[in-house]
């Protein structure tokens, strides 16, 4: 990168091996050689805001280092760098940015579920071919259980994705259209995903909202005019893109473009920086690293495609288990048609490399495999080797990676209050501060959960607002998780039953307590006080509640002078749409400024997704097992009268082997199939990248008994581990402990 002189250039990066550090250096060092300046400047982009943040930082300090003033660059995430163009030309943009609200399409989202409504009014032929499923008898009760199924599970969620798939590669309705009769099926899929689409687009326009895909199609409507296409290259001297393998076709389109110098027969100017084995996002957003990957082979063929291979993060045995992991998975085809990862070792660096301890003789063994009684002595061996260690180094960084939010509460709960759990261990009674990074993921679904809520104690007739309040409580473990679709289907009865209805069971009797007790608060209290009651109720704690005040605060402003419940439920909505509210994290004012996740001497909890980017002296990785390691995808009982496949997975395997140019387009068992292909291929690359997070230890186990869902995690079972660690004790046998 410190040798680019111009043209396209790929690096493909492995962890460790310092890939911003390096673009800072190398965007520094462009901004020296070509004299940039506010005229003419590089453009970094990268995917976050801290990201940016820190990138920009770096920058600014090789800048500093060389004598030279702060300029000649700006740094953007993708959104922002669309945002800015769009913003700069409105007429040509077609959006009105002043006026618009940004919203994310959640499947929960008001918009997606008015999507599904005006679908249903429509298509009532579709639909009720829909409720028909593979079978149906015609018996009315499962009639309306189905309705309820269609209308807040499976048409939603099918919405949701297709759009997001569709729309960032930039397919319009009219392209689902076009492929529901290349790969017609019983349900015409594809068929009801573009009238979704059609739907949804409709309400942006008429609503003044905008998504995120809408940005980057405002930018490149901007980029169409040649004068002003002109105008953007000629200011852009080069565009430097960080994490290039977690880009969508849209945006790598926007960067071509500007990244193009029209001066000098259309040289694209692009260094794109990534690593396609570190690319974790497919399954819940339109990123593919095959895109990346087809950038690094037509650089190749160019002599244009250099290699960071080196990475002096991790001891060498963590960097062996690391390496063997990615060329099992690979040669195992448990990914099927799927190729996880692209063959590229992680080395060490070389002697004399001017990082600070690099590749640091390991902690213990360095690596150890662990297969304890159950989650609880899981949890148990962890707590014992961090006691060891932090005596040992007690500035050292430690962290515990989970799959999945409701694991890592699981823990924070036994280590921060061992009494209430009877846990044996109590780490309270040690130097070491404990940060669960799942509470901000909790607390930022308060604003949803209260509305819920809400919309029920409004309007208590409504099946959807009853069932949508019964799954907040099963979330936060009030009640027993079930089938809610049996309950809702008449909200009188199940509220207020007669006389003649049969004995209960306890779980529908303490659902109905729950729900009984909102409506008699609506009776009882003023509406401003309801939403501390519900906080209390959902039992918050610490840093929950007051998140909630703060909500409550912003609503009670915001209402003045029509503080009714229907008033609350709008701004709510505002709210829960447009994703603006900050929620509160209780820390200690004496806490250093270092990274919130990576501070000396914590503990920290956090989600492999999240961990991407960090790294720690000591890192856990506590409860792989197969079914969440690759896992599988599955099929809720309660939609199972369409078939052994969900619509949107397929759909959205349709859509990518359509863009991927994959001929002929797989029918909808080839594509569920397909769907469970790329689940377990992302599945482990996530679990490489979490490996390659320890620089020292890198601890890893699967329990004997494990919940079989996390909701539950007193209901255990026995539990097959995740493949991988079979495959890890028979290559480091020594390593095994247990």
């Amino acid at each position: 990168m410190a040798d680019w002189e111009g043209g396209p250039l790929a690096v493909s990066a492995v962890p460790g091996a310092g890939k911003s550090t390096g673009m800072a250096s190398a965007a520094a060092i462009a901004i020296a050689r070509y004299h940039l300046n506010t005229h003419r400047q590089l453009v970094v982009v990268t995917f976050t805001r801290a990201a940016a943040a820190n990138i920009r930082s770096k920058i600014n300090e090789q800048l500093k280092n060389l004598g030279l003033p702060m300029g000649g660059f700006l740094v953007y995430t993708l959104h922002a760098l669309a945002l800015n163009i769009a913003r700069q030309h409105p007429e040509l943009s077609g959006l009105d940015l002043e006026n618009s609200t940004l919203i994310l399409p959640t499947p929960s989202n008001r918009l997606t579920r008015t999507c599904v409504e005006l679908w249903i009014n429509n298509y009532p032929r579709h639909y009720q071919r829909l409720i028909e499923g593979m079978q149906f008898d015609g018996e009315e009760t499962e009639r309306l259980r189905r309705q309820s199924v269609l209308r807040t599970e499976v048409l939603p969620d099918l919405s949701w994705k297709v759009i997001q798939e569709a729309k960032s590669s930039g397919l319009k309705p009219s392209d689902l259209r076009d492929l529901a009769t290349i790969i017609p099926d019983e349900y015409e899929i594809l068929a009801i995903a573009a009238g979704l689409y059609e739907n949804y687009e409709k309400l942006l326009k008429q609503r003044q909202f905008i998504d995120y895909d809408e940005m980057i199609l405002a930018a490149l409507r901007v980029l169409k005019n040649d004068r002003v296409c002109q105008q953007w290259q000629e200011r852009v001297f080069a565009v430097f893109e960080d994490e290039a393998q977690d880009s969508t076709p849209l945006q790598t389109e926007l960067l071509k473009i500007l990244a193009t110098d029209s001066t000098s027969d259309n040289i694209l100017n692009l260094v794109r920086v990534g690593d396609p084995n570190q690319a974790i996002n497919s399954t819940f957003t339109p990123a593919d690293p095959i895109y990346f990957r087809n950038f690094c082979q037509d650089c190749q063929q160019i002599d244009r495609l250099a290699t960071m291979d080196q990475a002096g993060r991790s001891s060498q045995i963590i960097i062996d288990a690391a390496n063997f992991v990615l060329k099992w998975v690979n040669n195992s085809q448990l990914a099927g048609t799927e190729k996880p990862f692209q063959a590229q070792e992680i080395r060490p660096v070389t002697e004399g490399d001017p990082q600070s301890n690099p590749n640091p003789s390991p902690v213990g063994l360095g690596l150890e495999l662990y297969r304890p009684v159950d989650v609880y002595q899981t949890v148990e061996l962890i707590a014992e080797r961090v006691i060891q260690l932090i005596q040992d180094n007690p500035d050292g960084k430690f962290a515990i990676l989970v799959r999945e939010n409701k694991q890592g509460e699981f823990i924070s709960n036994l280590l921060t209050r061992p009494d209430e759990f009877n846990f044996k261990v109590d780490l309270r009674e040690h130097p070491i501060k404990i940060y669960d990074a799942s509470l901000a993921a909790r607390n930022s679904r308060i604003p949803a959960e209260i509305l819920s809520l809400l919309q029920f104690i409004d309007r208590p007739h409504s099946p959807d607002y009853l069932k949508a309040a019964l799954k907040v409580f099963s979330d936060r473990q009030l009640i027993p998780n079930q089938d809610f679709n049996a309950l809702v289907i008449q909200p009188e009865e199940f509220l207020y039953p007669g006389p003649l209805e049969t004995s209960p069971s306890d779980q529908v009797r303490k659902c109905r307590l729950f729900c009984r007790g909102l409506l008699q608060a609506r009776l009882e209290l003023a509406p401003f006080q309801l939403i501390s009651f519900l906080a209390l109720t959902l039992q918050y704690e610490r840093s929950e509640l007051a998140t909630a005040d703060k909500l409550a605060e912003r609503i009670v402003k915001q209402t003045l002078g029509n503080n009714s419940i229907p008033a609350i439920v709008n701004v709510l909505n505002e709210i829960v749409s447009s994703e603006r509210f900050e929620t509160v994290d209780i820390v200690d004012q004496d806490e250093s400024n270092e990274s919130i996740f990576t501070r000396k001497g914590q503990l920290t909890i956090i989600t492999m997704h999240k961990a991407k980017g960090l790294d720690w002296d000591y890192v856990f990785l506590p409860f792989l097992h197969e079914q969440t390691i690759p896992g599988s995808l599955r099929v809720l009982p309660q939609s199972r009268f369409l078939g052994e496949f969900t619509l949107s997975e397929v759909a959205r395997a349709q859509i990518r082997a359509n863009l991927h140019q994959q001929h002929p387009l797989p029918n909808v068992m080839q594509a569920w199939e397909q769907a469970g292909y790329l689940k377990t291929a992302e599945e482990y690359r996530l679990l490489y990248v979490a490996m390659t997070r320890a620089k020292q230890l890198l601890w890893m186990s699967a329990a004997r008994q494990s919940p079989y869902s996390w909701h539950k995690p007193e209901n255990l079972q026995d539990q097959k581990p995740c493949p991988i660690l079979p495959a890890l004790k028979e290559r480091f046998p020594d390593h095994f402990k247990s």
